[in-house]
């Protein structure tokens, strides 16, 4: 991961899906859509980074829908227009789909064996139509990166695009199940590591299975006990701590930690909910540059002023939706300053007040009551993660899975185990922080056992509700899984609601990438985002899901 500098400066030329008119940018951090030729080196180190983005706008999406993250904007539809998905159609099919095909070319020529880029670029291409199907329900596959025979290429359904994933993830097992050498290759992920990335493979499978309710297919692979179960097998993006020439921070680090201080507001939902629970990661998933917010309760339990200034909502009467379920409307206790789900407001000038993001997984600084702002090269200096994959999450799918409930409980005590383990770890980039403020074991312990006895003693709604929190607070950072989980159950049912009492309905899919709308005579844009995945069987909306 130490070497992506080295890599990020090659020469490429632009690549295009079929009538594309994108273009080619070197940065390959902010824009990877590129065919690079002549060195499957470099086509896999490209597709490693387009692939990271697809992962990371799937978890952007999801995030902002189901309150991990925060969405401003009260109308759904007005959100996410036909541009929301151009970004990961073209880095699919001009990225990651044409760089493969050129792979498989090289490597049938060659004398060289590069079973080990071919394999890589399978698991790849598999995850990527995945995320293609769990965003707009549909991917092009069978008339794909064919423009002489299919010049405009039919979408094929989300049920087929599954099974030609499994077919793909097939075919890179046993493209690496021999252990091939990397020629040379730089695995961003794993350092050539193919035991690792057949674990991965398993792990999309049991994505696949969860998500399709295959409780024999699910079973049958963790059987087999090569998926993720391990928290050293985590499938994520390592981040640097470069500023320039490249950027190799963290994203949402480099937008945070600025001289004119943070930039993106949290969710008031999931900051409430952990503080409220006492849950251990909240100071390391978001860093307080105050001890108080306008118009709520400071650290000390005094009330704060409200400030137009600042924030405006502060001094607004909420609306009747939200008095009538007693939702937090504007500001959270403790200086947890942040935005309410679908909040339109301006920019006020609180760059150095609102809460930034922390230690985890973006490489800022760990909250330890300093309150001391944001600027370049706090904190880890932007050294974080993109999660992708992790062992964590991996219980919670066992967990969705079990046959029991008592199970279910088990398995969700070890996928908090493991995040709450891994999210402390984090704790060591900040090195200037008071690790005083960080929970003690004790701590850790009765927060998990209290969670579980929480769980325990609930029934219905109540129970589903202990367990879909504890899930989404473990997706921080990576939440894509929460969307899917939200449209396959419509738990949890606490989130907070739109600010708009008539937003829409709450989107089911995306709309078609209107990149490929314009130029393919065979696609015609949708007019809702009401379309229903394959696997989402659920009553349509706007009845479902509920807390909408």
């Amino acid at each position: 991961m130490k070497k992506i500098i080295k890599y990020m400066l090659v020469v490429v030329m632009a690549g295009s899906f079929l009538n594309s008119c994108d273009t080619a940018d070197l940065n390959l951090t902010e824009n990877p859509n590129i065919l690079t030729t002549g060195d499957v080196n470099l086509l896999l180190n490209t597709m490693q980074l387009g692939y990271r983005n697809n992962v990371s706008t799937f978890n952007g999406l999801g995030g902002a829908l189901t309150r991990i993250d925060f969405m401003g904007g009260r109308d759904y539809f007005n959100n996410y227009s036909g541009a929301t998905m151009n970004g990961v159609w073209s880095t699919t099919y001009s990225n990651i789909f044409a760089n493969l095909q050129e792979m498989e070319r090289i490597n049938s020529e060659s004398d060289i064996n590069y079973n080990f880029h071919v394999g890589l670029g399978k698991v790849m291409q598999a995850h990527s139509l995945i995320i293609l199907v769990d965003l707009i329900g549909n991917a092009a596959y069978s008339e794909a990166l064919d423009p002489i025979q299919f010049p405009a290429p039919n979408l094929d359904e989300g049920a087929s695009i599954y099974t030609v994933a499994l077919g793909l993830l097939t075919e890179a097992e046993g493209l690496l199940s021999s252990g091939p050498a990397t020629q040379g290759a730089t695995d961003f992920y794993y350092d050539g590591d193919t035991t690792k990335w057949v674990k991965v493979i398993n792990t999309i499978r049991l994505k696949v299975h969860k998500q399709t309710s295959n409780v024999s297919a699910f079973n049958a692979v963790i059987a087999g006990n090569k998926f993720i179960s391990s928290t050293e097998d985590d499938l994520e993006f390592k981040y640097g701590t470069n500023q320039l020439q490249p950027d190799t921070r963290h994203p949402s680090y480099a937008t945070d930690y600025t001289p004119s201080g943070a930039n993106n507001y949290k969710s008031n939902w999931i900051m409430e909910t952990m503080l409220e629970k006492n849950d251990p990661r909240i100071r390391y998933y978001f860093y307080r540059q105050v001890d108080g917010t306008p118009g709520s309760l400071d650290i000390n339990g005094d009330p704060v002023e409200p400030n137009e200034e600042t924030l405006a909502c502060s001094l607004v009467v909420p609306p009747q939706h939200y008095i009538d379920g007693g939702y937090t409307y504007c500001s959270v206790d403790n200086g947890y300053w942040g935005r309410s789900h679908g909040n339109d407001e301006g920019t006020p000038p609180d760059g150095f007040t609102r809460t930034a993001f922390g230690v985890y997984p973006a490489g800022g600084r760990f909250d330890d009551n300093s309150f001391g702002g944001v600027g370049l090269g706090l904190g880890g200096a932007g050294a974080g993660i993109e999660p992708m994959l992790l062992a964590s999450w991996v219980d919670f799918w066992r967990a969705e899975m079990a046959s029991s409930d008592a199970l279910r409980g088990t398995f969700m005590e070890a996928g908090m185990t493991k995040s709450i383990a891994k999210v402390q770890t984090f704790g060591s980039l900040d090195s200037t922080a008071d690790t005083s403020f960080a929970p003690s074991t004790t701590e850790v312990a009765d927060y998990i056992s209290g969670i579980v006895a929480e769980y325990n003693a609930a029934t219905g709604d109540d129970k589903e509700n202990v367990y879909a929190e504890q899930y989404w607070i473990a997706l921080y950072g990576g939440a894509g899984e929460s969307f899917n989980y939200y449209r396959k159950t419509g738990f949890p049912t606490t989130l907070l609601p739109n600010w708009e009492p008539s937003p829409g309905a709450f989107p089911r899919s995306f709309l078609l990438p209107q990149n490929e709308v314009i130029t393919n005579p065979n696609l015609s844009q949708r007019t809702t985002l009401t379309t229903q995945v394959f696997w989402d069987t659920n009553p349509a909306s706007p009845a479902f899901p509920v807390a909408n």
